[in-house]
């Protein structure tokens, strides 16, 4: 009677542990569920995978302007993972000429700019400094 309680206790600790989200020990493989690579040779590829502790990502990248005097590359992609607190994250993301440029629900956001000083940045924007040399004088 004794070990069937026993077995029963232990059986129960194992199936609620089963769903649950484990921290990997160091140096534990994790097994890949699914990965894929295409490389071409105008320049664009595209990429993916998914491990069985819940990481996926994936991308596809352009050449852009490849015979143009500046060719530049272009990545767009995302990816996601459980952080250790149970925290799913998600972020995508486009990579460009004009930086990496995130998105995700947990990343900071700042706050808005007080109406003071987004006035004075208009005014700014509206009343550039004179050309250097004309000492604040204008040419007719």
């Amino acid at each position: 009677m004794n070990s069937l309680i026993i077995f029963t206790a232990i059986l129960a600790c194992a199936l609620a542990q089963r769903g649950a989200y484990r921290q990997p020990q160091p140096g534990q493989p994790i097994a890949i569920l699914r990965q894929s690579q295409d490389v071409n040779f105008d320049g664009s590829y595209q990429w993916s995978y998914e491990t069985e502790n819940g990481i996926a990502a994936q991308e596809q990248g352009v050449l852009k302007n490849a015979n143009g005097p500046e060719p530049a590359e272009e990545a767009q992609g995302s990816f996601q993972y459980t952080a250790p607190d149970g925290t799913p994250i998600s972020l995508q993301y486009i990579a460009n000429e004009n930086g990496f440029q995130p998105q995700g629900a947990h990343l900071p956001v700042p706050p808005p700019i007080p109406p003071q000083i987004q006035r004075a940045l208009e005014w700014i924007a509206a009343h550039p400094e004179p050309e250097e040399g004309t000492r604040g004088f204008r040419r007719q």
